[in-house]
């Protein structure tokens, strides 16, 4: 399975350069137009479901405004019956 991630964004670093956004290979995130950070620009954001926490966001961010986490979802362990 997939490892599921997510973002934090740290709206007094982040200042909507968009770098992070053009860089997503999962194209799951975008400026969030509904907010601003206390410097006035709209911050990165987290839209829909598809992150993998692959952490390329945070590569990218010149201001260190992005932390990642990751979640790596493993399967069950098969039990066989022996005697």
């Amino acid at each position: 399975m997939p490892a599921r991630g997510w973002i934090e964004v740290n709206n007094m670093y982040c200042k909507g350069c968009e770098l992070c956004i053009n860089a997503c290979p999962q194209d799951v995130l975008r400026l969030d137009m509904e907010s601003l950070t206390p410097k006035g620009f709209h911050p990165a954001k987290l839209y829909k479901d598809g992150c993998t926490g692959c952490a390329i966001c945070s590569l990218v961010c010149p201001d260190a405004a992005i932390t990642v986490y990751r979640e790596v979802i493993k399967k069950p362990a098969i039990v066989t019956g022996g005697a």
